[in-house]
């Protein structure tokens, strides 16, 4: 039985090398007898899967991809790529977009996680009045929301383009929505989601906010960014980190619990109780999930689901036990 290799993404300015920011895990996987290859994601983003993936061996066999995040018809192309060159990548086109986008993975936790609704959208376009005043109805019509597409928030720009106080006020909700949409530009993800504001713990003892937002390993317009969305300000305008774990998941088993990368140092303990019921459920070989612990004690949210080749590490976390379980896989 061949024994999986990882591909990374080569360094842009030394192609020979893996990217600076994936160089540690690339030597522990060597450390662990593991092997790589090396990935242009440059040319997998500009859509080139075939130039992207010619430093990877005919024949490789299975293949498990440790990297920037790709839109979901990239990595198609991607795996397409692969397996023309005998390659097996193991997980598939289908597999990723549904463990990528909130509303592939968002049937498999509905009761477990912020409720949400979504408005597909085509290029830029910001949904119109009577769009997003249905799409506040189906949350329930009033109470505050958060703002992001199908992968991403604007955390930063928190009363801009993220939060809205009131959906009752869809004049609020509108702008907030159009700003969001701006400023994401040709990056917008699939379409624009309302997510239900919910408070969660902070780690010093007040109310935090998880957004639902994405801080996986971001393609897009900061590339390296390695910052979450589910950690952030509140309402007020207050740095409010939520306590957040993260949640590595191999074949429905927990390989890795630890904090969220935007708290490396953050001493977590998840209840997972619950947990491995929803990802067997999503069907997905390799998921994160990102769990926090609501403010009025009453347990532990998903707020985030994500594929676990494109989700960021928490720097100085021991990685082995995880690379050695994607090699045995």
């Amino acid at each position: 039985m061949s024994v999986p290799a990882i591909l990374f993404p080569a360094d842009p300015l030394n192609p020979r090398r893996p990217d600076p920011h994936f160089t540690w895990e690339a030597r522990m996987l060597r450390e662990l007898g593991g092997q790589h290859h090396l990935v242009d994601h440059d040319a997998l983003l500009a859509g080139h899967a075939e130039e992207a993936v010619r430093r990877v061996p005919h024949d490789s066999g299975p293949l498990w991809y440790r990297g920037w995040m790709l839109p979901s018809a990239r990595y198609a192309e991607f795996a397409g790529a692969l397996t023309a060159r005998g390659g097996n990548p193991l997980t598939s086109a289908p597999g990723y977009a549904a463990a990528h986008e909130l509303p592939g993975w968002y049937g498999a936790f509905e009761g477990a996680t912020p409720p949400s609704v979504w408005i597909p959208t085509a290029g830029t376009a910001a949904p119109g009045p009577e769009e997003l005043a249905a799409a506040a109805a189906r949350l329930g019509g009033s109470g505050p929301a958060i703002v992001k597409d199908y992968v991403k928030s604007r955390k930063h720009e928190w009363h801009e383009a993220c939060y809205v106080p009131e959906l009752a006020d869809l004049a609020a909700v509108g702008r907030v929505v159009g700003r969001f949409v701006e400023l994401q530009g040709e990056f917008l993800t699939g379409g624009v989601v309302l997510r239900r504001y919910e408070e969660f713990e902070h780690a010093g003892g007040r109310a935090g906010q998880a957004d639902g937002g994405s801080d996986r390993t971001n393609g897009g317009p900061d590339r390296a960014d390695g910052g979450p969305d589910g950690a952030d300000g509140g309402p007020d305008g207050a740095d409010r980190r939520a306590v957040e774990a993260r949640v590595w998941w191999l074949d429905g088993r927990p390989i890795l619990v630890g904090p969220h990368p935007d708290a490396p140092h953050q001493e977590v303990e998840p209840d997972l109780t619950d947990v491995p019921a929803l990802v067997r459920r999503l069907g997905c070989r390799f998921v994160t999930t990102d769990l926090a612990s609501r403010a009025d004690g009453s347990g532990w949210r998903v707020v985030e689901v994500g594929d676990g080749q494109v989700s960021d590490l928490p720097r100085g976390i021991d990685a082995s036990g995880l690379l050695a379980s994607l090699i045995a896989a």
